[in-house]
């Protein structure tokens, strides 16, 4: 299962990158608008399930809607996530923590036990590298430009959530990547991106590794990075 943006359902799953039938499963696509949703889900060859990440019901309700119809989950990918480009304050931190952080906890956590059921159980967590320490303080880098301080700060948690899952839960892979700046409808403000399709091979690519494949990593097309 995938979950999604409100805006852009599917980003990062996309047919030429690896479709829920290249890679031999059946994929739900968790998205909080129904039409945009099942659109996407369509375009994907996947299921629809309606989720929202900042409610607590929904979650439960689409991850029972999976167990009762899969009776497991081999792969979560958490590609939900908001840009938040307002001014800082409170509410707008509030806002986007609970979709780029919370959310993570919330569909973890109800996710846990079917994931437990799966041979080999893998969360991908779709973060950022404008949440490492590394790369904003690089000169070399992009996010060293980039002064989006909620975003980076909701995306360093996504990382460290990632890592702390994965100490404690040794049976699950857990592992968070950088996309690499990818065209989408949250980064068309800014004129960027490659097309989805090169962003979305490492995000199949962590979702398809081997039962002894690492764990606990921060990555990107290349291989581990800094953090």
């Amino acid at each position: 299962m995938a979950t999604s943006s409100r805006r852009s359902p599917g980003t990062l799953l996309t047919p030429t990158s690896g479709t829920p039938a290249c890679c031999g499963v059946t994929c739900y696509l968790g998205a909080r608008d129904v039409e945009r949703g099942e659109k996407a889900a369509a375009t994907l060859g996947a299921r629809f399930v309606q989720l929202d990440v900042t409610d607590d019901a929904s979650v439960t309700g689409a991850l029972a809607s999976i167990g009762s119809a899969e009776g497991r989950l081999d792969v979560l990918v958490h590609n939900a996530g908001i840009l938040g480009t307002e001014s800082a304050d409170g509410p707008t931190a509030l806002r986007i923590f609970d979709t780029n952080a919370v959310g993570i906890v919330r569909v973890t956590e109800a996710a846990l036990p079917l994931l437990r059921k799966s041979s080999n159980p893998t969360v991908v967590t779709v973060s950022s590298s404008a949440g490492s320490f590394w790369a904003v303080n690089n000169p070399d880098r992009p996010e060293f430009h980039l002064s989006l301080a909620l975003y980076s700060a909701s995306k360093a948690a996504a990382t460290m959530l990632t890592v702390q899952y994965a100490k404690s839960q040794p049976g699950i892979k857990f592992n968070a990547l950088e996309p690499g700046p990818t065209a989408t409808d949250m980064t068309a403000a800014f004129g960027i991106g490659r097309p989805v399709e090169e962003s979305a091979r490492t995000v199949v690519r962590l979702a398809t590794l081997a039962p002894d494949g690492p764990t606990g990593t921060f990555q990107d097309e290349t291989g581990e990075l800094p953090w």
